[in-house]
């Protein structure tokens, strides 16, 4: 079962319609209870950090993220928001406390070269296609960003792929059971949606004992 988490921050329901059509048959929630009995677990969000910590800590989410993510290590897919929020750290509109799942900090894009910031549209991705959720990619895929920040992780060994916007910026990172993107997958066609199959068959295999 993979669970959708529902804390009150963007779009759901597109990443509801891209898992199912992916081939998953996903619920969505914010129940705690129903949230660890899940096999894989999906945190998506659009919107600022400090207001989704704020809201992940009103439901009690925090607490049990945490104990399924690390301790249980269940399989753990963040998108955009989802995945800057497992940073330590957050400056989005002042300095706020994240999951601290993933060492690292979220820090506003540097775009350069007079690009625009919010990043919104399509840009190619160096992926590792030997680390998930880039089983069987090849060249540079496409995806598709919207954001201002992104997360700057403590170490390189987790990084996935990158994407230049002026400047080189991280898009995803995995360790162990965690899965991360900072492109939205539902947004991005065909090449999201292997991504998203490719977090299924991940999740239906055991656990990782190193970086995945």
């Amino acid at each position: 079962m993979v669970c959708i988490v529902d804390y009150g921050m963007g779009n759901i329901r597109s990443v509801l319609l891209a898992f199912e059509k992916a081939g998953a048959d996903p619920i969505v929630s914010n129940d705690p209870e129903i949230i660890a009995s899940s096999q894989a677990i999906v945190l998506p969000g659009v919107g600022a950090f400090g207001d989704a910590m704020r809201n992940l800590k009103a439901l009690g989410l925090v607490d049990v993220l945490k104990e399924c993510v690390t301790v249980k290590e269940k399989p753990f897919l963040g998108i955009c928001l989802g995945m800057q929020l497992l940073a330590s750290v957050g400056y989005e509109h002042g300095e706020h406390e994240g999951l601290g799942i993933i060492e690292g900090e979220v820090t506003r894009l540097d775009g350069g070269n007079g690009l625009r910031i919010p990043h919104v549209g399509w840009n190619d991705v160096k992926v590792d296609s030997t680390r998930v959720p880039y089983d069987g990619f090849s060249d540079q895929p496409n995806f598709y960003f919207v954001h201002s920040f992104r997360l700057v992780p403590k170490s390189p060994d987790v990084v996935t792929g990158t994407c230049d916007y002026g400047s080189e910026f991280v898009v995803s990172v995995a360790q162990k059971n965690i899965v991360a993107v900072q492109f939205h997958p539902e947004k991005s066609q065909k090449t999201g949606l292997k991504v998203l199959e490719n977090f299924l068959a991940f999740s239906k295999q055991p656990a990782c004992s190193s970086t995945c």
